[in-house]
């Protein structure tokens, strides 16, 4: 047997009770004869002692003026936590183990504080202790800039650290253990008949998590992809597999075959603004350069972008339409908006090239009286904008129209 990847999130390791399965799942891959590399997040949630929003509301409690080098000090806190309380549960089992931050398990990263990029990983010392037979436990969502200083990788960076990792000791696999039994078609809370998948593939699962499903960080996934490293998605608190991230050639021999479908999920984000400017006849393309500079200039990030000769369609988040709309009024410009929005996503490798699948959207959302406000696609997703209000019954509507219950 090779190398397997584990990374536990914050809620796999916030309680005794949970600690224990974790020591489960860690017992059962010994016995099948892995090395173990283990990544580890923060415990717990906002208010919980050692969780990384807890240690930030900390800051904010205490001055609010620490800068983002020392802000990522203070972050890497939670995990070295969690990290050496599992180390003394393994120990206490009698397993060998031994605890490296981000830094000592070669994660060099820039030197964006907050939302760090790796540069390289350099596991050497990782392969040392385990050709010493020892279970490495590594800190997840931090790394190192060159010169020495602590960095953190953003929202979804331990995600991102057992993936990388997976990727630099090619790894047979890595397994992200979450509170949920794997990818599902749908949100459970939203979706009753929601059911889990057993194969996605690595693009499907990227637009699903950058649609709103929150189960993996799509930049984790991309780079298993780039390594053709396969994930699977698990329950901590059970032993069956979860759903396998892999290509779809890997698809084979899952369920007794091939899985063909054109629909994989259903995935939505909500609170977004929808923002239109009229663009005058013979300067489309300048206001057009004018407004999404102006966004880019005042950090505003857009989506759901529709360009015409006459018209400039997006959408930002709630929470940024105020100031969006303030700064192209003092470009001169007349913009509309729409608050109170939703982006509800239909997801699958299959969509490409398949007659009949926006037919299919339009007749589920008109036959509950759903307005489509605006529409856009790829080759794997096809975005719908509707009122929030109607969001929870477009899901259910598509989740049932393309059949993702059975």
């Amino acid at each position: 047997m090779g190398i397997l990847v584990q990374k536990f999130g914050g809620t796999s390791l916030s309680t005794a009770g949970a600690r224990e399965h974790v020591i489960r799942h860690v017992k059962r891959e010994l016995a099948s004869g892995y090395s173990l590399v283990i990544v580890v997040s923060a415990m717990g949630r906002r208010g919980e002692p050692y969780a990384t929003d807890t240690l930030l509301d900390w800051a904010v409690q205490n001055g609010d003026a620490l800068p983002d080098r020392e802000k990522d000090l203070l972050m890497c806190c939670g995990e070295i936590i969690s990290a050496t309380t599992l180390c003394g549960l393994l120990v206490n089992e009698g397993i060998l183990s031994t605890v490296l931050t981000g830094a000592q398990a070669g994660f060099v990263t820039d030197n964006s504080y907050g939302n760090a990029r790796i540069l390289d990983v350099r596991p050497e010392r990782i392969l040392r202790e385990l050709r010493e037979h020892k279970v490495v436990i590594v800190t997840g969502f931090q790394g190192q800039t060159e010169a020495g200083d602590f960095t953190t990788l953003g929202r979804g960076g331990s995600d991102t650290s057992a993936t990388a990792l997976g990727a630099a000791l090619r790894a047979d696999m890595v397994d992200i253990y979450t509170d949920v039994n794997g990818i599902l078609t749908a949100d459970p809370r939203i979706v009753e008949d929601a059911r889990p998948l057993t194969v996605v593939s690595y693009t499907e699962i990227c637009n699903m998590a950058y649609q709103g499903a929150k189960v993996i960080h799509p930049r984790a996934v991309e780079i298993a992809m780039q390594a053709q490293i396969p994930v699977r998605v698990r329950s901590t608190f059970s032993e069956t597999e979860g759903t396998l991230v892999t290509n779809p050639e890997g698809f084979r021999d899952i369920q007794n075959g091939i899985v063909d479908r054109f629909v994989t999920g259903i995935a939505y984000v909500s609170n977004i603004t929808q923002i239109s400017v009229e663009c005058p006849e013979g300067n489309g393309t300048g206001v057009q350069l004018q407004i999404f500079k102006s966004m880019a200039d005042n950090g505003i990030s857009v989506d759901f972008i529709n360009v015409t000769p006459t018209e400039a369609l997006y959408t930002v988040f709630d929470d940024k339409s105020e100031r969006a709309i303030t700064v192209l009024q003092e470009q001169g410009l007349r913009p509309k908006s729409l608050s109170g929005c939703a982006k509800v996503s239909v997801i699958g490798g299959g969509i490409n090239g398949v007659p009949g699948i926006m037919a299919r959207i339009v007749e589920a959302l008109s036959s509950q009286n759903i307005q489509i406000l605006q529409s856009a696609d790829s080759n794997t997703t096809i975005w719908v904008l509707v009122k929030k209000e109607d969001m929870v019954q477009s899901l259910r509507a598509l989740h049932t129209k393309f059949e993702l219950h059975r």
